[in-house]
């Protein structure tokens, strides 16, 4: 199994219509096959730079694959992600045996 996560801030102000049409244009992520426990969350921690957070996690690197290559991924990240996400950390895992 892979988790895949992105820690990131939006160049739009918290509580703004801009921040939740972004955070609604994400969420249709996750109708993508292969995405599995998709979950967007909002941090808590005033030591984070990073104002959310999306995760998700793929049975396996084919699934991992397909959705980096899936045309409504490649284009939110062109058309959202790109322009309006200030910065961001990405984390992408597999459990240790």
């Amino acid at each position: 199994m892979i988790r895949h996560a992105a820690l990131f801030r939006l160049h739009h102000p918290a509580g703004s219509q801009e921040e939740q049409a972004f955070l609604d244009a994400l969420g249709s992520l996750a109708a993508i096959p292969g995405v599995t426990d998709f979950a967007i969350a909002r941090e808590v921690s005033p030591k984070n730079e990073f104002s959310h957070a999306v995760s998700m996690t793929f049975v396996d690197q084919g699934a991992y694959a397909g959705y980096n290559d899936h045309p409504v991924h490649v284009a939110f990240v062109r058309d959202r992600w790109v322009p309006e996400v200030a910065s961001f950390m990405e984390h992408d895992t597999v459990a240790l045996a």
